[in-house]
Order: structure tokens, then C-alpha cells, then sequence
């Protein structure tokens, strides 16, 4: 009896076990994907900058880490001190500088769809756009039809 009482729980742990397996996908019916497929005219196309002027200090410290290696190539004693504190400073200018000048051009497009909604969209597909193209709008990316 003490025997039996022993093994149940086992038997419990492990039927516990086995339920939360993970059964493997069923390949004879794939997942569907919905497509949402719209048509319209370019109504207006308005090119933006993408970014801020703010900076995240990630090219600042890397700049600084630049600048620090390379002052510290130059001179010796004291002299080697001071380069390596002025390389610091100026890679840490000039990183802070380049990561705020990365500023990316970006393009809004105005859809006026067949029936009469306008849609707002930044995401282009293959093609060259112009306003007054007729358009297929392909889960929110622009083609030209």
C-alpha cells in the first residue's frame, strides 16, 4: 500500500508534464494571410525629415572613446595626458555633431482611395511615385498600378 501511495504522485507529476508539451504545427493547413488591397489616386506627396534634433549621447560617448584611443597615440607624460583628454573631448563634439545631422528624408503620401476615404501613408513599394498615379494600396504600402 505504501508502495502505491509513492508512485501516484509520480504518475500525477508526469501526466502534468506531458499535457504542457507542445504539440507541433500542422502543416496540411497553413496559416492564411489576409491581404487588404485598396486602390486610388496620389493626391499629394510631402517630403519630411524623420528624427530630431535631440541627440541620445551614444555618438557622443563613442566619438569620445575614438577621440580618448587616438590622443592617446600622440606624445608622452604629461603630454600624452593632455592629448588623450583634448582627443576625448573633440571625438565627443564631433560624434555628438554626426549622430544629430543622421536625419533621414521621408515621404507622406495622401491617397484619395475609390470610395472617397483618403489615407495617409509613408511606407513606398517599388516604383517611382507622382501625384495624380493611380496607386494599389497593398496592407498599408503604396504601388503604383
Amino acid at each position: 500500500m505504501t508502495l502505491a501511495r509513492s508512485i501516484v504522485p509520480f504518475f500525477i507529476v508526469g501526466a502534468s508534464l506531458g499535457a504542457c508539451a507542445d504539440v507541433p504545427p500542422s502543416y496540411d493547413n497553413p496559416p492564411r494571410v489576409e491581404q487588404r488591397i485598396e486602390y486610388g489616386v496620389i493626391e499629394r506627396i510631402d517630403l519630411y525629415r524623420a528624427g530630431s534634433d535631440t541627440a541620445t549621447g551614444l555618438g557622443a560617448v563613442l566619438g569620445g572613446v575614438a577621440g580618448g584611443v587616438i590622443g592617446h597615440q600622440i606624445g608622452g607624460g604629461r603630454g600624452n595626458t593632455a592629448a588623450t583628454i583634448a582627443g576625448a573631448l573633440g571625438g565627443a563634439y564631433v560624434g555628438n555633431q554626426v549622430e544629430r545631422s543622421n536625419e533621414q528624408d521621408r515621404y507622406r503620401i495622401i491617397v484619395r482611395l475609390d470610395g472617397g476615404a483618403r489615407l495617409e501613408l509613408e511606407e513606398v513599394g517599388e516604383g517611382e511615385l507622382r501625384v495624380g498615379d493611380r496607386v494599389k494600396v497593398v496592407n498599408g504600402r503604396v504601388y503604383r498600378s
